[in-house]
């Protein structure tokens, strides 16, 4: 039999490396030993995976040797540092940052939507897609396949957890200081002088509030979000010139981004045959009932592994045109569980 490969899961005590640590405890078991490597901070931390108790390592050049393939969650420009180190002690990367999506070099991969492109890794690296894209690109692409794809308008309801566990604590404490006044909110500057300075990674108060912003400056006045939305959608999907435009919001969730999406299409659609082409994609669930009040909200999909959609219905003064509404867990599909599903793959393609 042959021997099972070893994985490293690098950042495993931040947001989504315990998402990853819980996801590995719940998946089919196709790894030999797992270490788990963060920085010197976290070393010797416990940490429960795949049903054992395991010590946090730091994460050093000898701790990557013998690594078949590490799974990293760490700051751009950490991976950017240390994946090249890992490959080159003999590991494949799947690194969930934002240092190598758009490499041309390195593959952008979504299981659901295009595994073959694993084959193409010549610096040993496969990126995972941004998390409020992934949310949305799982159910975009079937469409495409079906009806083909020409332009999508986005706007993005993203969740404070996407700006990591800072973020949900920043909300929480946020929230905090607002309960208990019911007239907060009707008066301008009430819910800033309420929250005071502590406004964590956002510009503004995030309680009570959205913020049209997320991410850091771009050209033209689009924010960095707003761009990999773009980018990575046309590089998922093979479509060079896809047209996308894209807002992205940030909302007083804790975990759930959602994406209101407007999608151009080659032929005609109807709601009825999106709904059935939805209903038979993989990672897709369909929750589509308003008469019953049955919506993809985010309090229902945390926690759970499909990307959910619904409000889907043909735009009315375009016969090619789709509107719906499409929400999933932006710390698993959004980030561990695509990881992990890619990882898997890997592995596969090691013992076969």
């Amino acid at each position: 039999m042959a021997r099972l490969p070893t994985l490293a899961v690098v950042g495993a005590t931040g947001a989504v490396g315990t998402v990853m640590c819980e996801l590995l405890t719940g998946r089919r078991n196709v790894w030999g030993e797992i270490r788990l490597l963060a920085s010197e901070r976290s070393a010797g931390r416990k940490v429960r995976c795949r049903g054992e108790e395991l010590t946090v390592q730091v994460l050093t050049e000898e701790a990557l040797d013998g690594v078949d393939v590490a799974m990293f969650d760490v700051p751009d420009e950490v991976a950017a540092h240390w994946a090249p180190i890992a490959v080159s002690r003999g590991a494949i990367v799947v690194d969930n940052s934002g240092a190598f999506r758009m490499d041309p070099d390195v593959p952008l991969v979504v299981p659901e939507i295009n595994p073959e492109q694993l084959r193409n890794r010549p610096r040993g690296i496969v990126a995972n897609a941004n998390c409020t894209t992934l949310a949305m690109i799982v159910a975009v692409a079937p469409l495409h396949r079906e009806y083909g794809l020409r332009e999508l308008v986005l706007a993005s309801y993203q969740a404070a957890s996407g700006a990591g566990q800072i973020g949900a604590d920043t909300l929480h404490d946020q929230l905090a200081k607002a309960a208990g006044d019911r007239l907060l909110g009707s008066r301008t500057g009430d819910v800033r002088q309420a929250v005071g300075d502590d406004l964590g990674p956002f510009p503004a108060p995030l309680a009570l509030n959205v913020v049209p912003w997320a991410g850091s400056l771009a050209d033209g006045g689009w924010s960095s979000e707003e761009m990999k939305m773009r980018n990575e959608s046309r590089k998922i999907l093979g479509l060079r010139d896809l047209k996308v435009s894209a807002t992205c919001v940030r909302v007083p969730v804790v975990t759930g981004h959602s994406v209101a999406v407007h999608a151009v299409f080659a032929t005609e659609i109807d709601a009825e045959g999106a709904r059935g082409v939805l209903r038979n994609a993989p990672g897709v669930i369909v929750v589509d009932d308003p008469a019953a009040g049955e919506f993809p909200m985010p309090i229902d999909a945390v926690g759970t592994d499909p990307s959910w959609v619904g409000r889907i219905r043909r735009a009315v003064d375009d016969p090619r045109a789709l509107d719906f509404f499409v929400t999933g867990d932006n710390l698993r599909k959004g980030a561990a569980l695509n990881t992990a599903q890619i990882a898997e793959l890997l592995a596969k393609t090691l013992t076969a």
